[in-house]
């Protein structure tokens, strides 16, 4: 089985209104771990099903197939569908190319650093919409 590491840490917010937390990404999701590996994501979403502000942290995730992206696709729906929000920092450029391939940065927005997405991620919906 290849490895793969998910670990989560909370973000202080001064808004009491939402749960903010950082998600950290390590290895390869693939086909040997990937369902496991998001059933942890789909229990964070069932803890907190509204005004969940989740930080994805890429940036010593090496590899991710096609299902992780269906799986992140649909972390994607259902945490917006409670008010939250996803963003995604330090995503090495393999992992970067293949979400812009599939249109994926065009709903979930990707920085550079970790001060650039979680400055976005805590920003109030709607601030940084035309």
């Amino acid at each position: 089985m290849t490895q793969a590491n998910i670990t989560i840490e909370d973000i202080q917010v001064s808004n009491d209104d939402i749960v903010a937390k950082l998600v950290k990404f390590q290895g390869q999701l693939d086909e040997s771990n990937v369902d496991e590996k998001a059933k942890i994501i789909y229990e964070l979403i069932e803890q907190t099903p509204q005004n969940l502000y989740l930080l994805f942290d890429f940036e010593e995730l090496e590899y991710m197939n096609s299902k992780s992206i269906g799986y992140l696709t649909d972390w994607y729906t259902k945490i917006t569908e409670g008010g939250g929000k996803i963003v995604i920092a330090k995503t090495r450029s393999n992992i970067l190319d293949i979400l812009q391939v599939v249109g994926l940065t065009q709903l979930i927005n990707c920085y550079a650093t970790m001060d650039e997405a979680k400055f976005a991620l805590l920003q109030p919906a709607g601030g940084d919409e035309n």
